[in-house]
């Protein structure tokens, strides 16, 4: 028989999603997470990323805690109760990714590709998964593969929400418009799926011309003036140094900025006889600031939609 889904219990799900690579899906999960966590928000990041990067922005990559996926392939294979890290960072849980989603995918899409109810099992393999599990946070965020057919349909089926992160070029646009598609392949198991918006990923400052041709132009490719306003007014900066040491420490942006500023001074390090390079990046503080501005605006969205879809409830109660 089909697993029965709840999907009240899904409402706080959201996929980040593109079918283009390189565009900040890990960055965007794990930062919103971590600060949202960090606000007092109960969250889960799902990694379903064979690259498992994840590991890497929370520092347990390589660690005993890292299992490469296999309890999260357990869970949507076999139905086993999913088993989260508990505590990675304050209020922050994770299930692991890691290279055990190669098999996931692989025997999830044979399951997709057998009809009747084991298919329709598969495809809901993770809403199922996460309905077990949902009432113990405030937010569900995945973090999804890309050019993963597989993987990414199970995340959508499994969500109220997808967010699109893209770098303002033409490659990433067009990956973005495919992923956007995807809401129409999963009407049938999720109607209520809906698109919370598209941020621009890895732009300067003085970039603001191509930001704003950029966001132009996805907005006409999803639907002209029914998609105004669907671009995030705020962007992550440009920093592939920050990155790189955040990634490298095991940190997220914005405790890698705390480090940094706690620190000693270039001139401390030097009067103690310490070499004078730097902790890190100076620039770690402007990337951390557009990656809170980022998480603000997306709060507001995902209350904005929840308002919205609470008012509806009510002209339906009324009517």
């Amino acid at each position: 028989m089909p697993v029965p889904i709840d999907r009240s219990y899904l409402q706080r799900v959201v996929a980040v999603i593109n079918n283009k690579g390189g565009v900040g899906k890990t960055t965007l999960v794990s930062n919103i997470g971590g600060l949202l966590a960090r606000s007092g928000w109960r969250v889960l990041v799902v990694d379903l990323d064979p690259q498992g990067n994840i590991g890497d922005d929370l520092g347990y990559v390589d660690t005993d805690k890292d299992d490469n996926g296999a309890a999260l392939s357990k869970s949507l294979l076999f139905g086993d109760d999913p088993a989260p890290l508990i505590g990675v960072r304050e209020n922050l849980d994770v299930i692991p990714g890691g290279p055990r989603i190669t098999d996931i995918s692989d025997a999830l899409g044979q399951k997709m590709g057998r009809g009747g109810v084991e298919t329709l099992n598969a495809r809901l393999s993770l809403a199922t998964m996460l309905a077990k599990i949902s009432a113990n946070y405030d937010l569900i965020l995945l973090d999804c593969p890309p050019n993963n057919d597989t993987m990414q349909s199970v995340a959508a089926a499994a969500s109220r929400y997808m967010l699109i992160p893209g770098r303002p070029e033409k490659a990433s646009k067009k990956g973005l418009k495919f992923t956007a598609e995807r809401q129409d392949r999963v009407l049938d198991l999720n109607p209520d799926l809906d698109l919370l918006g598209v941020i621009i990923f890895d732009s300067s400052k003085s970039a603001s011309r191509v930001r704003s041709d950029w966001a132009a132009a996805v907005v006409e490719d999803l639907g002209g003036a029914g998609a105004k306003g669907i671009v995030f007014e705020n962007y992550i900066r440009h920093a592939e140094g920050v990155a790189k040491a955040a990634r490298d420490k095991g940190m997220l942006v914005h405790e890698l900025d705390e480090f940094v500023q706690a620190s000693p001074k270039w001139y401390e390090r030097l009067r103690k006889g310490h070499s004078p390079e730097p902790a890190g990046p100076q620039s770690a503080g402007t990337v951390a600031d557009s990656l809170v501005a980022v998480t603000e605006e997306f709060i507001g969205r995902l209350t904005a939609k929840e308002q919205e879809e609470a008012a509806r409830a009510q002209e339906v109660a009324r009517a």
